[in-house]
């Protein structure tokens, strides 16, 4: 799973470098993959925003594509790249088919009832392709990459805690 996360971020342009990926359980996390901002940013662009879903997502399509199963595991990395994708649609207005629109709830929860229901199922619809499309992208990195993914688990198996440089050595 977090070797998963690691590798389709390595190959993702607007990504932070991989720090540390660790598969010791903190918490309520089984492991964990961090990475090293490479600048402060106050603002994050749409292709960045959809390369982070994508990243999200390579944990459960690690999982999918190596156990042909599934686990619990992903379900906090699902829930953040759902509400990216939602932010996207109905607070930065980046949806290529519902345009530049804004929608609050918070300050008016009558808002999307409004608009009709027929645009709340555009936004589902438009959450499900963003978050589906992302999923083909991981898909494809990890097939791709799978002896760099085999590499990376297999590292973390053996250590439990993989660094920056390990990292690199090993997607080399």
């Amino acid at each position: 799973h977090e070797a998963g996360h690691a590798v389709v971020s390595k190959f993702l342009p607007t990504q932070d470098p991989v720090h540390e990926i660790s598969i010791v359980p903190r918490g309520m996390a089984g492991g964990y993959t961090m990475y090293r901002p490479t600048e402060d940013k106050s603002f994050m662009s749409r292709t960045e925003m959809v390369e982070n879903i994508v990243s999200l997502l390579g944990g459960r399509v690690a999982e999918q594509l190596v156990l042909n199963d599934i686990s619990t595991g992903a379900s906090n990395d699902i829930e953040v790249a759902t509400q990216i994708a939602k932010d996207m649609i109905i607070k930065y207005g980046m949806s290529d088919n519902l345009g530049p629109i804004s929608i609050n709830t918070e300050k008016d929860p009558y808002e999307l009832q409004l608009l009709g229901e027929k645009f709340g199922d555009a936004i589902g619809a438009e959450v499900k392709i963003m978050l589906d499309t992302a999923y083909a992208r991981a898909q494809t990195i990890l097939t791709n990459n799978m002896d760099k993914l085999h590499a990376v688990a297999e590292v973390l198996i053996q250590k439990e805690v993989i660094s920056a440089e390990e990292f690199e050595e090993i997607i080399k």
